[in-house]
């Protein structure tokens, strides 16, 4: 086991080794490149989104090719149709029964409270329910 040292034997160095690098792999990476019509000179410096973007580009241009149109607007305006009839059909009622209702202010019965006597007779209410 090594002790604790205050004096270093040398600095510390930055050692990168790269872990996946194949040199087999870059070189037929090149060399396709190549191929396709680019060259590893003309790759130019990375946007954010560019992949994206492309391929985005790359399906729109593949759907007017093949005459697609975009179908999902109709749908969201038949489903928020939907929506809207079942939720009439589900207040038409409410709404008539509120609309033929008269509007007179309706009686509010006020019941006098008793003054509690403890020596009134308790009430007592048979019971119906009848055991088999």
């Amino acid at each position: 086991m090594g002790l604790f040292s205050p004096v270093k034997k040398h600095a510390n160095k930055f050692r990168y080794i790269p872990r996946y690098y194949d040199p087999e792999k870059e070189r037929r990476e090149q060399r396709r490149r190549e191929l396709h019509g680019t060259s590893s000179q003309d790759d130019g410096e990375y946007t954010p989104g560019q992949y994206i973007r492309t391929q985005r580009e790359a399906r729109r241009a593949a759907r007017s090719a093949r005459g697609e149109r975009k179908k999902m607007p109709s749908l969201t305006l038949w489903v928020l149709l939907a929506t809207m009839i079942i939720v009439a059909y589900m207040l038409y009622p409410r709404i008539v029964a509120l609309l033929s209702t008269p509007s007179q202010p309706r009686k509010v019965e006020v019941v006098q409270e008793e003054e509690f006597n403890p020596y009134t007779p308790i009430t007592i209410v048979p019971n119906d329910y009848k055991e088999e």
